[in-house]
């Protein structure tokens, strides 16, 4: 059967098999022209790759990447060559898919963009088409046939040249940096989870993780109303957030003072955490958003919550785990879970610029495109104490 519709259109073979494309030697300087990207591969290999630099085709525009995050899903692809049994690099694959850029060139039949133009990139393209049930009810995030950049077999945004079509771009308003454009993905996910959690104003919320989706699901609570006014009286909608490391939990309280913070005790069995966790709240929580996909932090959201409440897994974790079924029955406890985002951009953007979420302090560490292999080691090492790390270019 042939290749049709975007597959063929981002077909990676067109790279990966394209004359110019080849992998760097280590320390190799490429002039400044050359459009360079970040790969990784099987054997576990992340190395800095030169390909050629596309051209737009009809309804697509090329980019300049100014901005990109490296993703803990990039990270995890790069040590363990898979995403559960749909995302497996069976060859070399571009990676990152948080980013923002400029406009450089239209193609064909682009009328609502120009050069100069600054944009952040939704990397999740659909096929759009009516027949298709995700996209026709505006679940697209579901749709079967998605391009989704940086997911193999399709190459990332970490390059410097990008083709991009132009009905998934997002203006960027003059306010806001290309970094904090590229920090619209990582929280179009978290806004995705506090839309779908159904979070309400004033509801008590635990947060499981203190990485980067679990630091802005806390800013995104917050700004959904997960803080209270009067803490003396309203202690239970004081949202709580726990981690292994406090370097991460000190900085959630940096960037939300009003958070309650858990150390996660290794020691302790999820009941019994829970149980610290309900201490420091004042009773159990409403709502745990979970951001580590880990088991074990499952159970202890799961324990930590009220009778009818509901724990929301945003994390991803292993293809198969074990739930405390009887205690979720017993409990009424409505368990959820999230796949990517749809619509979402636009939010983020609106939130972003009118000041409401402040992004920038989630940046620690910077590094230049040709800096890439060691941008990726910093983000892999916790005891680094990166949050996130970006290419910039």
């Amino acid at each position: 059967m042939s290749i049709v519709g975007n597959p063929a259109i981002y077909d990676p073979k067109k790279i990966l098999d394209h004359p110019e494309f080849r992998v760097l030697s280590p320390g190799e300087k490429p002039p400044s022209s050359a459009n360079i990207a970040a790969f990784y591969n099987p054997a576990h290999e992340i190395h800095l790759v030169e390909k050629p630099k596309p051209k737009p085709g009809p309804g697509q525009v090329l980019i300049h990447v100014r901005a990109t995050g490296i993703c803990g899903s990039d990270v995890h692809l790069w040590k363990h060559g898979r995403l559960g049994d749909s995302m497996i690099l069976t060859d070399e694959c571009g990676s990152g898919h948080e980013s923002a850029g400029e406009i450089v060139e239209v193609g064909e039949g682009v009328t609502e963009w120009k050069a100069g133009d600054r944009v952040a990139m939704e990397v999740g393209v659909p096929c759009s088409l009516p027949s298709c049930d995700a996209c026709r009810t505006g679940r697209y995030n579901l749709c079967p046939d998605v391009v989704f950049f940086s997911a193999p077999p399709y190459h990332g945004t970490l390059t410097r040249w990008h083709v991009h079509p132009a009905q998934w771009l997002h203006r960027l308003p003059d306010n806001m940096s290309f970094e904090e454009g590229s920090l619209c993905e990582p929280l179009a996910v978290a806004l995705a989870g506090i839309e779908r959690a159904g979070l309400r104003l004033g509801d008590p919320v635990v947060i499981c993780g203190a990485g980067p989706i679990g630091l802005v699901s806390l800013l995104s609570a917050r700004a959904a109303g997960a803080e209270p006014i009067i803490r003396d009286v309203a202690t239970l909608t004081v949202p709580i957030i726990t981690d292994l490391f406090q370097s991460r939990l000190d900085f959630a309280k940096s960037l939300v003072p009003g958070v309650r913070t858990v150390l996660v005790d290794k020691k302790l069995s999820p009941k019994e955490q829970a149980k610290v966790i309900k201490d420091i709240a004042g009773g159990p929580l409403q709502l745990a958003l979970e951001c580590t996909g880990v088991e074990s932090s499952i159970h202890t959201a799961v324990f930590s919550i009220t009778f009818g409440g509901k724990v929301f897994i945003i994390g991803m974790g292993k293809n198969e785990q074990v739930f405390p079924f009887m205690h979720l029955s017993a409990n009424e406890i409505d368990v959820q879970f999230l796949y990517r985002y749809s619509s979402q951009y636009p939010k983020a953007i609106r939130l972003i610029a009118g000041g409401l979420i402040n992004v920038k302090p989630l940046v620690t560490h910077r590094f230049s495109l040709e800096e890439a292999v060691a941008a990726f080691h910093v983000a892999a090492d916790p005891t680094q104490g990166a949050i996130k790390v970006q290419i910039q270019d």
